[in-house]
This record gives structure tokens, sequence and C-alpha cells, in this order.
């Protein structure tokens, strides 16, 4: 009775530990993080029309800064 409490325990351990490192693995690629800026940022780049050229522009450029910081990407 001991030894399958201790082997129970094991496997369970076990199975958390792999499925932290494969939740993890997964949810740090590169894929998924772009996807998560892309969606985190995405409403920064909808054009409002009464908003003028010049406002545009820097609202384009902050949301791109804000876009390469969420990816770790250094600008300078």
């Amino acid at each position: 009775m001991n030894n399958f409490i201790i082997a129970t325990l094991i496997i369970v351990f076990s199975s958390l530990s792999y499925f932290s490192v494969s939740f993890l693995r997964n949810y740090n690629s590169l894929e998924n993080i772009e996807k998560r800026c892309i969606l985190k940022f995405e409403k920064d780049f909808k054009n409002n029309l009464e908003t003028s050229h010049e406002e545009w522009n820097q609202i384009l450029d902050l949301a791109d800064n804000n876009y390469l910081n969420c990816m770790g990407i250094s600008q300078y």
C-alpha cells in the first residue's frame, strides 16, 4: 500500500512538471508572443476619420513602438 502511494505521488508530480514545462514552452514561443502583442495593440491601428494626418502618424508611431516593446525588440 505504501509503495502504491509513493508511485502515485511520483506519477502526479512528474505529470505536473511535464505539463508545466510544455505550457511554458508553448506560451513563450515567438509565434504566440507575436499573436498576443498584435491583439493587444490592434486597437491602436484603427483609423478614426476625424483624425488629422499628423496625429494619425503619431498614433502609428506610438503603436509601433509599443508593439516592438511588447515583442522585446530593442529600437536603438
